[in-house]
């Protein structure tokens, strides 16, 4: 009989334990197979039929839409290079090369995936209008105020994130060609 009445509480256990695993499979990122160059993260694996659970599941829980296989890449910051966190009280330099690709955009938004609000209603660059050196390298500004140059408004709201989404990226999402992939840097600069 003492078995029985242990029942039950295993069964809230299993289900208690069951959500929280669930919960912070959610939190960490849309499922796994995530890679890693320098800040920028991207799950290519969510643009592709064989996208497990998890990552469908992050997914519907976010309603985003993401880019498929062939499409393209999105790739996600939450910190400068320096391990960091995003911060909008500080100035970023974003420099390097995109990925190769025919299009490319550099949105900054707030941690909950919203564009973030700014005076300028400047929301994203564009491979089409981002001013380029001789070598076809960019230096983009990330800050609160005013820049010349390419200059990405951050607003007033501290913590952001970065999404640089690569259209028709050379770079197949289920190759394997991710370590001769080069994104630019981001270096955290004065705050205030």
């Amino acid at each position: 009989m003492s078995g029985l009445k242990a029942l039950p509480f295993a069964a809230i256990a299993a289900l208690v334990l069951g959500s929280a695993a669930t919960l912070a499979s959610l939190q960490g990122g849309p499922g796994f197979g995530a890679v890693r160059i320098g800040a920028w993260t991207s799950w290519p694996q969510i643009g592709n039929s064989d996208i497990d659970p998890y990552a469908r599941a992050s997914i519907a829980v976010d309603g985003a839409l993401p880019l498929g296989s062939h499409e393209g890449l999105a790739f996600m910051a939450e910190s400068d290079n320096s391990g960091a966190p995003l911060d909008a009280r500080c100035d970023y330099v974003i420099a390097g090369a995109a990925p190769s690709a025919r299009f490319w955009t550099l949105t900054a938004y707030d941690v909950d995936g919203h564009l973030r609000p700014n005076p300028a209603n400047r929301y994203a660059l564009s491979s089409a209008a981002v001013l380029r050196g001789a070598d076809g390298d960019f230096v983009i500004d990330a800050a609160r105020e005013a820049r010349s140059g390419n200059w990405l408004p951050l607003g007033e709201k501290s913590r952001f994130i970065l999404i640089l989404r690569a259209y028709q990226a050379t770079t197949s999402a289920v190759g394997n060609a991710y370590s001769e992939m080069t994104l630019p840097t981001i270096a955290r600069g004065p705050c205030s």
